[in-house]
Order: C-alpha cells, then sequence, then structure tokens
C-alpha cells in the first residue's frame, strides 16, 4: 500500500466565518494524515461553528477527557467507510460487515488520536479518549447542548468510484467543553 500525500494547509484567514482556529487547525492536520495510512487522500472543503444534520451511514464517537469534555464524531456513507476500510486492512470489502464497522471505529479512533496529539499542549487538551462507537444507519440527529464549543470541518475523500458528492464527505465534528 502506498500512502496518499498529504494535503497542503487550509488558509483559514481567508475563510468568512469566525470559529476556534486551534481546534480547526488540529482537525485539519489530523485528517488527511489519518486517511493517508488507508491510501485516500482527503482535502477540507467546509468549516461551519454549527454541525448540520450529517446523512452518512456510518458514524463513529469517541468521547474525549481531560482539560475538556465532550465527544468528537466522525460521519461518512457506507460508500467512503468501505473504500476507507478496504484501503485501511489492504482486501476489498463489497458490503458493510462487523470487521468493516469495527474498521471505521478504528479509523475514527485514528482521527482523534491525531486530534489529540495536535491539541495536547494548547487549551483544549485531553487526555483520555473513550473506545469508539459506531452508529450505523441514516435518519438520526444529534442534539448539543449550549455552551459548548462546536466545530464541524468537512473533507472531500478522492475517490473515483463514487458519483455522488455525499459518497465522498467525510465530517468531523467536534462538541467539547473547557472544565
Amino acid at each position: 500500500m502506498v500512502a496518499a500525500p498529504v494535503a497542503p494547509p487550509v488558509a483559514t484567514n481567508d475563510l468568512p466565518i469566525d470559529f476556534n482556529r486551534e481546534l480547526f487547525n488540529a482537525v485539519v492536520d489530523a485528517v488527511p494524515k489519518a486517511l493517508a495510512m488507508c491510501g485516500a487522500k482527503a482535502s477540507c472543503v467546509g468549516v461551519s461553528r454549527m454541525p448540520s444534520k450529517q446523512y452518512g451511514d456510518l458514524t463513529g464517537l469517541i468521547g474525549a477527557h481531560g482539560r475538556v469534555s465532550g465527544f468528537i464524531a466522525v460521519n461518512m456513507s457506507k460508500r467512503l467507510a468501505l473504500h476507507v476500510v478496504d484501503g485501511l486492512l489492504g482486501e476489498r470489502h463489497p458490503d458493510l460487515t462487523p470487521q468493516v464497522i469495527d474498521s471505521a471505529g478504528e479509523v475514527t479512533n485514528i482521527i482523534v488520536g491525531g486530534i489529540k496529539s495536535s491539541l495536547s499542549r494548547g487549551e483544549w487538551a485531553f487526555t483520555n479518549i473513550t473506545v469508539p462507537s459506531v452508529v450505523v444507519g441514516d435518519g438520526y440527529q444529534v442534539a448539543f447542548a449550549t455552551g459548548l464549543e462546536l466545530l464541524e470541518v468537512c473533507f472531500e475523500v478522492e475517490n473515483p468510484e463514487a458519483i455522488m458528492a455525499s459518497d465522498r464527505l467525510l465530517h468531523v465534528t467536534l462538541s467539547l467543553l473547557k472544565l
């Protein structure tokens, strides 16, 4: 397996919205590196202070605890999950299996580990993470309490087999509270 090149950093000064740059930079640093381990290339295509309804079929969730408490969610379509997991495991999977779902949790774990490492010396540092959980299915929404620092970063993952844009999008949502 050959690692895909890491995408160049995003020029955040050109973005029109105000958001937490420390959290954004951690996500933008972690996701391309994690997906390169899966033979995939990802580019940041959007950022929001308010998470949108996510339409993917798999959402990996990991709790974060330390100076902050909250969770990080990684959302993707079934097709994208299969593409990323196939690259991670080096074998093709035609459909969701327990191994694919478990591996989607591992991809979430790799992404969150990268975010944790990037934030380790800052005010948003967390020292502990939970075991990943994976929600499978569409049609659910996550409710966020007020007072949390929210950030959603959207990435497009290169996948020549994906015709629909939704099958190329990966969303990383942070929901954190300083303790």
